[in-house]
């Protein structure tokens, strides 16, 4: 024991180890911050520490080509040992880091935390979000499927139409001017080199700022701050309360961090990871390439645009968003912290969330996308075709053959473009049916062009039984003489027996 205790002083002399100790995990922070609402920065670290262990063990295996990137990832899946668990917990590693980065950030903006004296801590915060976002994307490229690939190409799209400098910057991204075979080698590098580098920096930054400025004491109503005096109010709750870090500040973010892990590795289990769902393919455009759910609200914000609101929100409206981040807590670093004081930040937030929750959800079912399988993939159902008459069951077959279903559920199955047509005969008479085929609006095209009369006729006259039992049919309120418009009563009439239509 005493050859022991003279190596440790040895070690200690020359390591300082002690002292490190006392000025890092031993040094003391206010008791109300060992709060349930601290957890998340701790439970972001481990999630970044999971993913540089998980992705150096995926590196063993897989192939950053263009040829072989897909064939690895396939193997990983079905022949490594454990390859699908391993992708699995990397996976749900990164969607936990980005949920417990963006929890992260809220609890510190409804906290006051970036006020006075933490500016710096907030901007390296608000930098790591930066960045774990760019692990996130650069991540799904890695998967090098269809969404990977397609996704790729909206994202290059979007780069190369920034004024003056899009083509540079789409060719610095894509190492050319095209998704090549050096793309996938330039994503590779940014995602395991050059991107967790940064974070390593910044965490490191963010640590120092932590213990040189101390960690948010929990915000009381009333508690204002002010320069002139806050750095001296802060020291005198270290002295009256201070207790350290660890072991005594600590137990929640344990605890918290413990069940994070056993999640991710029971979301790894039960679920799996994602993907890759098809090799890329140029030729074979995807309607609706999905991101992963941090992406989903920007991806659906895009796709639901306007053409003339597109520039303005997906160059001006993230810049902006960026540049008031940094700003806040340099023209608003005084006053009040307590979120009970600070209705407009709560509200805001309240805001934030809900608009980021609704695009997403959007994103997911994706209602504007044709379903580009439904009218080949899923047969009308029985119940719509049982006693139908021949230019009914005609009407049926034009339904089908001309894809209708990509952008109208019908049973349940289908697209979500446009409404479904279960009951529409209780929706649209026959006329307003005709008009709508033939003229379009809303999301829907004119088919006037594309459908013939008798094709015309025939499909309003399925839809028209399209509506549930014992309810009646949509019937006109116009008075008689105004009930139809002469071109609607023409391309209604019934045929002639020479087989031409009535002039």
């Amino acid at each position: 024991m005493n050859t022991l205790k003279r190596i440790a002083v040895w070690l200690d002399d020359r390591l300082h180890l002690t002292a490190l100790w006392a000025s890092s995990a031993g040094h003391e922070v206010p008791a109300s911050s060992g709060s349930w609402w601290y957890v998340f920065g701790s439970a972001t670290l481990l999630c970044f520490v999971i993913q540089v262990i998980s992705g150096a063990c995926l590196a063993f295996v897989y192939i950053p080509s263009t040829n072989e990137a897909y064939t690895s990832l396939q193997y990983l899946n079905h022949v490594q040992f454990w390859g699908w668990y391993l992708r699995g917990i990397h996976y749900w590693g990164s969607n936990f880091m980005v949920a417990f980065m963006s929890a992260h950030m809220i609890q510190v903006f409804l906290f006051g935390a970036y006020k006075y004296p933490r500016e710096l801590t907030w901007l390296s915060g608000l930098f790591l979000l930066l960045c774990t976002l760019g692990m996130a994307f650069t991540g799904q490229v890695m998967r090098w499927d269809q969404d990977a690939y397609w996704g790729l190409s909206i994202g290059a799209a979007i780069l190369g139409r920034i004024p003056l400098i899009g083509g540079g910057l789409v060719h610095l991204v894509l190492a050319g001017p095209i998704i090549a075979g050096e793309t996938l080698s330039r994503f590779f590098t940014l995602h395991v080199f050059i991107i967790p580098g940064l974070i390593i920096a910044i965490v490191g930054m963010h640590l120092r700022l932590v213990l040189a400025k101390g960690i948010n004491e929990y915000p009381r109503p009333g508690h204002r701050v002010r320069r002139a005096t806050y750095d001296a109010e802060y020291a005198e709750i270290i002295r009256k309360e201070g207790v350290p870090f660890v072991p005594q500040a600590i137990d929640k973010d344990l605890i918290f961090s413990a069940v994070t892990l056993v999640l991710i590795l029971l979301f790894a289990l039960i679920v799996g990871p994602k993907g890759p769902h098809g090799e890329p393919n140029p030729t074979l455009v995807d309607a609706s390439p999905r991101p992963d759910f941090y992406f989903l609200s920007l991806f659906a914000a895009l796709a639901l645009l306007p053409d003339w609101m597109e520039t303005f929100v997906m160059f001006l409206g993230p810049a902006l968003a960026i540049l008031i981040l940094i700003a806040l807590p340099f023209v608003a670093n005084t006053g009040e912290k307590s979120a009970s004081r600070r209705p407009a930040a709560v509200l805001w937030v309240i805001l934030a969330v809900l608009t980021i929750v609704t695009l997403a959800w959007f994103g997911l079912t994706s209602p504007w996308s044709p379903h580009m399988t439904a009218w080949s993939g899923d047969p009308i159902p029985a119940v719509y075709l049982k006693g139908r008459t021949p230019l009914e069951m005609h009407g049926a077959l034009v339904f089908q053959n001309k894809q209708c279903r990509n952008c109208h559920a019908l049973g349940g199955v289908g697209g979500e473009r446009g409404p479904a047509l279960d009951a529409v005969a209780t929706r649209l008479t026959a006329p307003e049916m005709v008009r709508q085929v033939i003229q379009g609006g809303g999301n829907m095209p004119a088919y006037g062009k594309k459908l013939t009369p008798a094709e015309v006729s025939a499909l309003v006259a399925f839809m028209q039984t399209l509506r549930p039992q014992a309810t009646p049919p949509s019937q006109n309120s116009a008075p008689p003489e105004n009930k139809l418009p002469r071109d609607v009563a023409q391309i209604l009439a019934p045929t002639a027996p020479s087989g031409k239509h009535r002039p």
